[in-house]
């Protein structure tokens, strides 16, 4: 989620911490394996989680991350200390990433919030060296599913979410993209993200729905209090949404 303020980025900064976001970025480690010595940058730090273990697999000073939120490159500089690079960028077009060439991209929960994605995949493309890889992560949010009764309003509330983001549905829209940027062996693998709506990362994605839902969709601030009320009640029910994986290399 795109923070808007510090009180927003801070709450989005909690979602890291949570036991589904680790399992997250588990996998995500797995299939960037990054190896000693290899150049990485990661697009969207978040609060340095793992650009913090990407630095302990590459080595001191070869892994740079970038983020658009201050907040977050304040928690990202403190947690990886001199281990990494930690710099206030935002992707968009031709010079926005460092120059590189890079061995590795990652572009984290970044592409779906942008409103120019196509100069965005070029400027990936352009920091990576030839044989370089890069792997994106993002959200369907179409998907979003929370448990309890009222599914129509549910369905409500996710429509109003999905107008908070310029992208909604960028993971089965990426592939065009890709390729037009010179991307090639596009790969894509479904991450679904499930958990108990009641606490972890579904109580926070929770709070910023509730938050962001009044005034959307024809929603009022009381049905959207009356909806995010209910759905705390449901305790251990899975809410889930999905996350997609996917990468390329320059040829």
């Amino acid at each position: 989620m795109l923070p808007t303020d510090a009180r927003s980025a801070r709450r989005v900064a909690d979602t890291y911490d949570t036991a589904e976001a680790a399992a997250e970025r588990d996998r995500t480690r797995g299939l960037l394996s990054v190896a000693p010595g290899e150049r990485v940058l990661l697009v969207g730090t978040g609060p340095g989680h793992l650009l913090a273990e990407l630095a302990g697999a590459a080595g001191p000073g070869a892994v740079h991350g970038v983020d658009a939120d201050p907040v977050m490159v304040t928690l990202a500089r403190r947690r990886c200390g001199t281990r990494a690079i930690v710099e206030q960028r935002t992707l968009g077009a031709r010079g926005s990433l460092p120059d590189g060439p890079f061995d590795v991209v990652a572009c984290l929960q970044v592409l779906e919030f942008l409103g120019d994605t196509r100069a965005a995949v070029t400027e990936l493309h352009r920091v990576l060296r030839p044989g370089g890889r890069l792997l994106v992560l993002d959200t369907d949010w179409t998907s979003l599913h929370w448990p309890g009764p009222g599914q129509d309003r549910h369905r409500r509330i996710r429509d109003a979410w999905c107008t908070t983001v310029p992208r909604p549905r960028l993971p089965h829209e990426l592939g065009p993209l890709l390729r037009a940027a010179g991307f090639a062996g596009e790969w894509a693998e479904r991450a679904t993200l499930r958990g108990p709506a009641a606490t972890g990362y579904g109580a926070e994605l929770r709070e910023m729905v509730a938050d962001a839902a009044p005034g959307r969709c024809g929603l009022s601030p009381a049905e959207v209090d009356a909806w995010a009320s209910g759905v705390a009640a449901c305790g251990d029910e899975p809410f889930s949404v999905d996350r997609w994986f996917l990468g390329a290399h320059r040829p």
